[in-house]
């Protein structure tokens, strides 16, 4: 658990960066600090590992005061991820991972054992393990801070905006895999980020803060978006906040017409404005008209009970149909949401008192 109790930082010029900051990040769990620039989401971050030291109040690790505690001492229990990786540029990426092991004393086998079972666990190939930070995109390089984050097996990590250089295709993945470490690690993270929609798919726990470090409001995502303590905080999560709200509710047990389906080859002769044509093996090739004339048009896919109605209502705008298009893990067809099935399941959800939060976290 880290606790933040009545924290502020003030600069010798009279700025005040946090402004009596009290909050709790539980054990385990993914806190996320988000807000518009200056409201020292960054400062607050670094004062838990005394890069920044707090100028009142008291930051706590598991309820020892952060500032009994030396400050290398300090940061060789905590990883810290920034953006851009911060990797060292003159050394093997064996080596960057190695790094704070090899300070906490570690012999080199074990400590080059630990990065090469890292490597593999954020997803690179142990053929990296000899290249140059340069040799690696971007992406690539990324996963790299995140796995000599976790090299000494630190209870807490620190992330500060660590996925915002990279493009959204690669942030995405970058997310993804984060969520996926966490689920098996259940470490204690504060993540840094100024991307609403980053912060909501990865918070179990989001602040949002004000300009001038004052904390607004303190939720879980789903209450976050739906009830938003003030008009600043409305303001923030943005005019499509009940879109957000979408991902949230879980499209297990949506209903899916089988009966929409045709093969590769079909000419026509049903009454249907849209049918979908399928391969032999039951993969979804595009959309054509019951009549059977002209090329295939695009479709959107989700998978149910994995993916939120957020991305099922989205599929469904990638298609001239208007339906969203079911497939299993392999991308294989297993029917076809309608616009009214859809529209009939965000109905009961609203009826039944409001989104139902998926079993798993929600996938984009």
């Amino acid at each position: 658990m880290i606790t933040f109790d009545a924290v502020t930082k003030r600069y010798p010029d009279g700025t005040v960066a946090v402004d009596e900051l009290s909050l709790d990040a539980p054990t385990g769990e993914i806190t996320v600090f988000v807000g518009p620039s200056g409201c020292g989401k960054t400062t607050s971050l670094r004062m838990i590992n005394r890069m920044i030291d707090a100028t009142e109040g008291d930051i706590l690790l598991d309820g020892k005061p952060v500032r009994e505690i030396d400050p290398p001492t300090l940061r060789r229990g905590i990883g810290y991820v920034i953006q851009q990786a911060g990797l060292f540029p003159h050394r093997k990426i064996v080596d960057n991972i190695a790094t704070v092991p090899r300070l906490l004393g570690w012999d080199r086998r074990k400590a080059h054992d630990r990065a090469m079972e890292l490597l593999e666990r954020v997803g690179l190939d142990s053929a990296m393990a000899e290249r140059y930070p340069f040799q690696l995109s971007g992406g690539q390089q990324q996963r790299v801070g995140v796995a000599r984050a976790l090299a000494a097996d630190p209870p807490v990590l620190l992330m500060d905006e660590p996925f915002s250089a990279v493009d959204p295709i690669v942030r995405t993945s970058l997310q993804d895999e984060l969520l996926r470490l966490q689920a098996e690690l259940h470490k204690t993270i504060v993540f840094v980020t100024h991307d609403i929609d980053e912060a909501i798919k990865l918070g179990d726990r989001v602040a949002v803060l004000r300009v001038g470090g004052r904390l607004a409001q303190l939720a879980d995502p789903k209450t976050l978006l739906a009830e938003p303590v003030d008009d600043f905080v409305r303001e923030f999560l943005g005019h499509d906040r009940g879109i957000r709200r979408l991902q949230f509710v879980s499209t297990d047990g949506l209903r899916l017409r089988t009966d929409l389906t045709v093969p590769e080859g079909y000419e026509g002769g049903r009454s249907e404005p849209w049918l979908l044509v399928v391969t032999a093996d039951g993969r979804p090739v595009g959309w054509v008209p019951g009549d059977g004339r002209g090329e295939p048009q695009p479709f959107g896919t989700f998978r149910p009970g994995h993916d939120s109605m957020r991305a099922a209502l989205d599929a469904t705008l990638l298609s001239p149909s208007g339906c969203a298009v079911a497939v299993d893990e392999d991308g294989r067809a297993l029917g076809v949401a309608t616009r009214e099935d859809l529209d009939a399941a965000l109905a009961a959800t609203l009826a039944d008192g409001g989104p139902h939060a998926s079993p798993e976290r929600p996938h984009e």
